[in-house]
């Protein structure tokens, strides 16, 4: 209760302030301090309904529903504390809550640089009033009671010593399916149990807890980065809303660039932390899968980045006078970032992606639908009427005395390809509202090309000067960067096997921009330090995108059983799975796998255990985080009590496109091999055959064999596969649309092989994976990140510099 009075009156705060600045911006000066007091009372009050949620979760206060959702006896403190972002509820307040903060530093900020804070914090307080409402008590309020609405709660989570008081019964209902038993907790229920003289909060000891995804650090730490990135998306869209109040378009861009640059930095490490959580937990061994609402968080980063190269031109342009070069497109960047911000927690939050992806929240219903939408469109008529209603004056004619080979023609070119991106994901993360789904290999061939061009402009566009620039010149200071390159992709292309047109012009494409970017780098620190920003935050991108090759394009994948004390070979790594053992209190178990290549020797740790908040088998990969590669072990299944027999056979399963090495040999399933009829024969019932198609590299030699699956007159047989100079056995198991199934052995043993039978009969089954270079993916993005600093650095004193 107390709570949510402290949340209405933080709404009614932020009203008055709205108010008390807008009444300002008109003209009645004896309202600024109004404004700026109720801000304040706002923000404290904010805190303040944070505080009490935060204590509500820390001491079990169970008679909360939020609390009681997302929280139990089990979780540690920091596990505890971040279950306050757990659920729909929370993460709003927790987004209200950095909005707030954020808040205090822009009224600093505005109250320093003119007439600007009136403006600017009509509007961000506008943003602060929608979410307040969004958490208030009628409608995503954490504060709710747990028997506002009836509840079923399980009785394990209830204390037994009141089962006996009289009324009891009355409440109690068994669920015949799972004889799981429950009790109705209503506001009846309640009453009588006041009555009794036990308190709510004395009868309910437990509550659900977090998923067991969420228990992961990242998971501590990503949504209150990204969360601080979506309210630094605010401020941008404040400032462009203040200049088209004002119609002056000289300063805003000074004043708005540090907070973009700060507010995309923020957003990128947030969404790539995301990533990181999805490879350290999730177990499919990557760490983007293009899911909806991944992207969703991607596609405001990429047009605030986009306006990032524009916003540069336009303060460059500026210097002759006037508004300067792209200011409408600025405009219309600064307000579209925010706009997609309120879109991606439309489809986050909204329901419209249940189907579709992991990562949504369950339907809210349709008040909260209906909210969402008010929400985006109010801030999407306020921006793009606005910019409607001062077209004439943003249509200030500027002289065109720019070259092809030009830098403002190079920042807008990349622009317009960061916005493309920005609606291929767009499009592509919108389908499932339209009952359309869009497959990964759309995303990834849309992106390839649009990635060797922003890699390209990103090395030239450094290259060549502001206006016009020297072809022979801007060839000269290339040479050195292009040579390199080429030569960094030949290694590529016969060391690392790349023969991928695409993939070759991408790596020439980045490795000029990060030996361009590197070359300025250097001379810069011998000068002036505080213009290192660009080219550090550049560098980071194209090692992101160097790893994003080795990772993504070069990874590979088997499924392999582990037989208790039986090595398997996997990559040129002995895998040999010695142990399991309990953990974490006997409910978890992990097994102990050992990997040695040469001397030397590792241990990896995959964990499976069965949760007991949703009764599903949770898999937990481990991984080994070597120099130049990662090794990937998801964990599938664990069997016992069977006796297996050895035969000297390895039984690999692989998907098309997998290898996997044995006995010195790479053996890859490169396709099927499907006749005309084939498919047709296969649902008549009719005799056919289908063949999968094998590639094996062995001392240099290749060779490519075929292995058939037949089907003759209801009797199916396989084929195999004989090699003397490979002393290789490949033996076809089966065959199905998805895999192939082989068997592998020495061939100088198949004549002679003793059975025996295993002294272990414990299997662990893993989808192991190899991920080479993967580490240049987290390292680009620190890197990036910090180049964001270092250039919001430069712009935040700039932004004192009067014109």
């Amino acid at each position: 209760m107390v709570g949510s009075i402290v949340l209405t009156l933080a709404l009614a705060f932020s009203v008055i302030s709205m108010v008390m600045y807008f009444l300002n911006y008109r003209g009645y000066k004896n309202t600024l301090n109004y404004g700026r007091i109720a801000y304040h009372a706002m923000a404290v009050f904010v805190i303040v309904a944070s505080a009490i949620l935060w204590y509500a979760i820390l001491t079990h206060q169970y008679q909360y529903k939020y609390v009681y959702s997302y929280s139990n006896n089990a979780l540690s403190g920091f596990h505890l504390a971040s279950s306050f972002w757990g659920g729909q509820e929370g993460s709003f307040m927790l987004w209200l809550l950095l909005t707030s903060i954020v808040g205090i530093i822009l009224q600093s900020y505005t109250s320093k640089r003119g007439d600007l804070e009136p403006r600017v914090m009509a509007v961000f307080t506008l943003a602060t009033s929608f979410l307040l409402v969004m958490v208030s008590p009628w409608f995503k309020n954490p504060f709710e009671f747990i028997w506002a609405v009836p509840q079923f709660l399980k009785i394990e989570h209830l204390n037994s010593n009141f089962f006996e008081l009289p009324f009891m019964q009355s409440f109690f209902f068994t669920d015949q399916s799972s004889n799981q038993g429950f009790i109705r907790i209503d506001s009846e229920f309640v009453s009588l149990l006041k009555s009794s003289g036990v308190s709510l909060n004395q009868f309910i000891i437990d509550g659900k807890g977090l998923n067991p995804q969420l228990l992961n650090f990242w998971m501590q730490i990503h949504p209150p980065i990204l969360f601080v990135g979506f309210s630094m998306a605010t401020v941008p869209f404040a400032f462009a809303i203040a200049a088209l109040m004002k119609n002056d378009y000289k300063d805003w861009i000074k004043q708005a660039f540090p907070w973009v640059l700060a507010g995309m930095g923020i957003l990128g490490l947030g969404i790539m932390l995301g990533g990181y959580w999805a490879y350290e937990m999730l177990g499919w061994g990557g760490y983007w899968a293009w899911d909806p609402v991944e992207n969703s968080s991607l596609i405001p980063w990429l047009v605030g980045v986009a306006g990032i190269h524009t916003l540069l031109v336009q303060r460059k342009s500026q210097a002759k006078g006037g508004i300067g070069k792209y200011a409408k497109t600025n405009l219309i960047l600064c307000i579209l970032t925010y706009v997609l911000v309120l879109y991606s927690t439309f489809l986050t939050r909204s329901g419209v992606l249940g189907d579709a992806s992991v990562h949504s929240f369950v339907d809210p219903g349709m008040i909260i639908y209906l909210f969402l939408v008010l929400f985006i469109g109010t801030f999407t008529l306020l921006g793009f009427g606005m910019i409607a209603y001062r077209w004439r004056t943003l249509s200030e004619k500027i002289e065109e005395s720019d070259g092809l080979l030009s830098r403002e023609l190079a920042l807008f070119t990349a622009m317009i390809v960061l916005s493309a991106s920005a609606i291929i994901v767009f499009v592509g993360t919108s389908a499932p509202i339209f009952g359309q789904s869009v497959d990964t290999f759309f995303y990834n061939e849309m992106h390839l090309p649009l990635a060797i061009i922003i890699m390209f402009l990103n090395g030239l566009s450094l290259l060549i000067k502001w206006k016009k620039s020297n072809t022979s010149e801007v060839i000269k200071k290339a040479t050195y960067s292009a040579v390199g390159a080429i030569l960094f992709t030949l290694g590529l292309i016969i060391f690392g096997n790349v023969s991928d047109i695409m993939i070759m012009l991408l790596s020439i494409a980045t490795a000029f921009a990060l030996f361009v970017n590197i070359d300025i780098a250097v001379k810069i620190v011998k000068g002036n330090m505080k213009m290192l920003g660009a080219y550090v935050s550049h560098i980071g991108i194209a090692l992101f995108i160097l790893g994003v090759i080795g990772s993504a394009v070069y990874s590979e994948e088997v499924d392999i059983d582990l037989v208790k004390n039986n090595p398997n070979e996997a990559f040129g790594y002995e895998m040999t799975f010695t142990e399991i053992f309990p953990i974490e209190n006997n409910t978890k178990w992990a097994f102990n796998v050992d990997v040695t290549k040469g001397n030397s020797e590792h241990k990896m740790t995959p964990v499976m255990y069965m949760s007991d908040f949703n009764n599903s088998l949770v898999r937990e990969p481990a991984i080994l985080s070597l120099l130049t590669t990662d090794i990937y072990l998801s964990p599938l299944s664990y069997e016992e009590g069977k006796q297996t027999q050895q035969t000297g056979h390895n039984h690999i399963s692989l998907q098309k496109g997998n290898s996997t090495e044995f006995e010195g040999a790479k053996i890859t399933f490169t396709r099927f091999n499907l006749g005309e009829k084939t498919m047709q024969a296969m649902s008549e019932g009719n005799d056919f055959q289908m063949g999968a198609v094998l590639t094996i590299e062995n001392d240099g030699q290749t060779e490519e064999v075929e292995l058939v699956r037949k089907v003759t007159g209801g009797e199916v047989s396989f084929s195999s596969f004989e090699s003397e100079k490979m002393n290789l056995k490949i033996e076809l198991e089966n065959l199905t649309a998805g895999n192939v199934e082989i068997a592998l052995s020495p061939l100088n043993g198949t004549e002679t092989e003793q059975v025996h039978t295993a002294e272990s009969n414990e299997v662990l089954t893993v989808t192991a994976s190899i991920k080479p270079f993967i580490n240049l993916v987290w390292i680009g993005v620190a890197v990036m990140v910090i180049g964001f600093i270092v250039a919001t650095s430069r712009r935040l004193k700039e932004s004192l510099i009067k014109s």
